[in-house]
């Protein structure tokens, strides 16, 4: 059998501006990673989210990013370790209180953006995330990029990981996201999107933006629902990996 996780980003509105579907996409997906107030969400926002997930019995995690609220958390920024660490700690404990208070628990850490995607080549900064999270909850399960540094780190420490893959970004030889400046990053294609994914879960592979074969390992596969269209290919891509004989999970029950 089978095993895989479906996550999708939210909580990402703040104050007057909406941003995102949650209340329909958290309805398919397996686990939430709920901004946590510094690339985006606020107060109300994050305990809204909490209780939508709780709703549609949705596992919970933090998606802690740079504190960079107008760049959306995507711009890179140069921190310490030591800074890096007590950021993240910082996020995990405002989405823990919510969660708390509602009853719950986190089941996962899931940086987001810039933080995200440094944290994937750099061991450092992946090493300060790790770290971070174990010395909060070494319970809690680190979902990062598949194969990169991240899930190093993580393994490193000590704690249970998640390797991420993506069904509409194209990936590098080296099992890097291709940049979004670049041509060719995004699959817009929705049927080889769906190819590419049940792949990933079955064999273990992916076809890189060369045209050659790689490694990855598929735990969750991230998922979008910022507008109509992307809820339904959430709907079409939880069928398709159910009719191949894929079991959707949340990662605490196979990781």
């Amino acid at each position: 059998m089978y095993k895989v996780d479906l996550n999708s980003d939210v909580g990402e509105s703040f104050g007057n501006y909406k941003l995102g579907l949650d209340s329909e996409v958290l309805k398919y997906v397996s686990s939430a990673n709920i901004a946590c107030g510094w690339h985006a969400g606020d107060a109300m926002v994050m305990q809204k989210t909490v209780d939508f997930a709780i709703k549609e019995d949705t596992c919970i995690g933090a998606h802690p990013g740079f504190p960079d609220l107008m760049g959306f958390g995507r711009r890179e920024m140069k921190v310490t370790k030591e800074e890096a660490k007590n950021y993240v700690k910082y996020q995990i404990g405002a989405l823990w209180a919510f969660a708390k208070s509602r009853g719950t628990q986190l089941q996962h850490v899931k940086a987001h953006g810039g933080l995200y995607n440094m944290a994937a080549k750099d061991p450092e900064l992946a090493m300060a995330i790790a770290e971070a999270i174990y010395e909060v909850d070494k319970d809690l399960i680190l979902m990062g990029l598949a194969n990169s540094e991240m899930i190093k780190a993580g393994k490193a420490v000590g704690l249970k990981t998640a390797n991420e893959v993506f069904a509409d970004r194209a990936y590098n030889t080296d099992g890097t996201l291709v940049s979004r400046k670049l041509e060719g990053s995004m699959i817009t294609d929705e049927t080889l999107a769906l190819t590419r994914v049940v792949r990933m879960v079955k064999e273990g592979k992916v076809q890189a933006i060369t045209g050659e074969d790689i490694d990855i390992k598929a735990d969750s596969i991230c998922v979008h629902g910022d507008n109509p269209k992307a809820v339904e290919f959430v709907k079409t891509i939880r069928k398709a990996l159910e009719d191949e004989g894929i079991q959707i999970m949340p990662l605490k029950d196979f990781i």
